[in-house]
């Protein structure tokens, strides 16, 4: 049968079933073929916080989205073209963001007269017309894998099990996706079991093989690669990009890096993906909780290694009085918070950027830090070098706040020149530093940073006090004088906010918008898609985007006063923006939810031109 061919220049897919259908994992290796044609790729992962949440209901729904194009794509899309429901939980969950004629693949098997009460249905969606609006491809999954596997050596379990890798199959087949990597990575991943191996090949070719042959898929898609700048690239998520920066901080500062980290959703992923690179220097410690993790990290750095303590929310209320311990002694110290939607455990698995205020204030006392934010998963990597080479230049703790969708997210990474990365080599303190040449003076301060002497433990001659209690300028001595704890209090803040930070860059093409968008962190996807939307429509709106959150960039107050609207759109009740009025008196507008689900563009640019309209 010779198939049509259609060319596409982009498509959004959303795989769905239970937390036991693997769809992270197919959704993973969808990606990762896409990723080989060289689409630009975003993606989003979006699963239960229970190990295994009840089969079948509506909580235990997990999903995984893909959008690929033929060219640059900021966001991982607001409406799958294409859904895989592996059960009716998955279709009744995902039904309501699908737009009308959208394809929608649903396994029969799982279709019964139970699973359809377990959510609620009466009847089947498949045998009314409540479907009528989409374009519905009724395949038997799970029967046509069983009866795929019928001469391979696994049981019946395992058999049903590896439908998700003929849904693989037929989808990689309707978008001419390679799929030797998926083979080699099913080789991999049941190495031990080779019964397995066969059976999830023979699965994923019987489902390549009924696209080929049925006729209720006439068409197959082609989606060109992207013009992308020249290089090596690998598809890489936000918390993979984030470890990567770390061990490129470490070779680039010649340190050796310690991690001190309790498991905690969703940066948990950090501690593995370090634990994997001691060659380069990287040592891993799974502490019993929170205090001592950082507490390790912080020692760490006393010792002379760049200290890192990873974690969520909770963690870093946990963490705060040993970071304000950091503010006090000097020490550099990276606290990497990858955001989740909170207070207390709240929900573990989606996203959220409600921990700025805790960053930039969540400590008692006087106890400013640096703050930085990644845009997107890639840029997750360069997040950690600033981070590290802020805290090792300047001797202090650095709050780098990633968040659930852009730690989970994927997209492509162009791999850098190793050379090209900043130097961050530092300088111990070696010989005394005071005037008569025998005295070390642990608080004298270098006057361009205001950082005082890094003296690693064990130097003759740089013996010194180090704890929590008020220190004495220049002498480290314990001081309870009053002038002395303001003089202190006040260099440290100075220390922080004289930190050069690039200044803030503005994407205004035609130089002539009367409102800026301003965001922070993963909203930069969002926003930019929105505001492309609103340009290809003629309208003129600009966009700046916060990396360093404190200090923030000298230039900020300027671009702000240069537009009648500043609009804040924020996954909080409005931090960034409480920030903004109250340091540059800008009356900014915000724009805010917390839905545990990323902005969609959709609804920013429908919020956007309202704005406009007003001006």
């Amino acid at each position: 049968m010779t198939k049509q061919i259609r060319q596409l220049d982009r498509v959004v897919i959303r795989f769905a079933g239970d937390s036991g259908d693997g769809m992270q994992l197919t959704g993973d290796r969808f990606t990762s073929e896409t990723a080989q044609l060289g689409n630009d790729i975003s993606t989003l992962p979006n699963f239960p916080a229970e190990i295994r949440a009840p089969a079948g209901t509506l909580p235990g729904v997990s999903s995984f989205q893909v959008h690929f194009a033929d060219y640059d794509i900021l966001t991982p899309g607001d409406s799958p073209n294409v859904l895989v429901a592996m059960n009716p939980a998955a279709l009744k969950a995902n039904l309501a963001d699908l737009p009308r004629g959208a394809d929608i693949i649903v396994n029969t098997d799982e279709f019964t007269k139970r699973n359809l009460a377990k959510v609620g249905y009466q009847s089947s969606p498949l045998e009314d017309d409540s479907l009528a609006g989409y374009v519905v491809h009724p395949v038997a999954l799970t029967s046509m894998t069983v009866g795929a596997l019928a001469e391979q050596a696994v049981s019946k379990k395992d058999a049903e099990r590896a439908k998700n890798m003929f849904a693989l199959g037929l989808l990689s087949w309707m978008y001419n996706r390679p799929y030797e990597s998926t083979l080699r990575f099913l080789e991999r991943k049941f190495a031990a079991r080779p019964e397995l191996v066969a059976a999830n090949v023979a699965a994923f070719r019987a489902g390549w093989n009924f696209g080929e042959t049925t006729e209720d898929f006439a068409v197959r898609y082609e989606v060109k690669p992207a013009k992308m700048r020249p290089g090596t690239y690998r598809n890489i998520t936000g918390n993979a990009a984030l470890s990567l920066g770390l061990v490129a901080a470490g070779v680039r500062s010649g340190l050796p890096v310690f991690l001190g980290a309790y498991p905690i959703t969703p940066a948990s992923d950090i501690l593995h993906e370090l634990s994997k690179h001691k060659r380069f220097g990287v040592l891993t410690m799974q502490a019993e909780d929170e205090i001592a993790a950082v507490g390790a990290a912080l020692g760490a750095s006393y010792g002379g290694s760049l200290g890192v303590t990873t974690t969520s929310g909770p963690g870093v209320a946990l963490k705060s009085e040993t970071i304000s311990l950091a503010v006090a002694l000097e020490l550099p110290l990276v606290i990497v918070d990858v955001q989740r939607a909170g207070p207390s455990t709240g929900m573990p698995t989606k996203t959220e950027q409600a921990d700025l205020n805790m960053a930039l204030y969540g400590r008692h006392g006087e106890a400013p830090v640096a703050v930085i934010a990644p845009k997107s998963p890639s840029d997750c990597f360069h997040a950690a070098l600033e981070a590290a080479r802020i805290a090792l230049t300047y001797r202090t703790p650095v709050i780098l706040l990633s968040d659930n969708y852009v730690a989970n997210g994927s997209e492509p990474w162009l791999l850098p020149d190793v050379e090209s990365l900043p130097d961050l080599r530092v300088e111990f303190a070696t010989k005394p530093n005071g005037d008569d040449g025998t005295t070390f003076l642990p608080y004298l301060r270098d006057p361009q940073t205001l950082a005082r002497p890094w003296a690693v433990p064990g130097t003759a001659g740089l013996e010194h006090r180090i704890g929590g209690l008020e220190k004495a300028d220049k002498t480290g001595d314990i001081s309870y004088d009053p002038a002395n704890h303001d003089f202190m209090v006040r260099t440290r803040a100075a220390r922080i906010e004289t930190i050069p930070v690039p200044d803030v860059e503005v994407e205004d093409p035609d130089g002539d918008a009367r409102v800026l968008v301003l965001g922070w962190g993963s909203t930069y996807g969002p926003i930019g898609a929105a505001c492309r939307g609103l340009r290809q429509r003629g309208h003129a709106i600009a966009q700046a985007h916060l990396r360093h959150l404190a200090p923030m960039p000298a230039n900020l107050g300027e671009v702000l006063r240069s537009y009648d609207r500043v609009v804040i759109p924020e996954m909080n009740l409005g931090q960034l923006a409480h920030v903004i009025r109250a340091k540059y008196l800008v009356d900014a507008i915000g724009y805010n939810q917390v839905r545990g689900l990323p902005f969609t563009a959709a609804e920013l640019e429908t919020m956007l031109e309202e704005v406009l309209k007003n001006v």
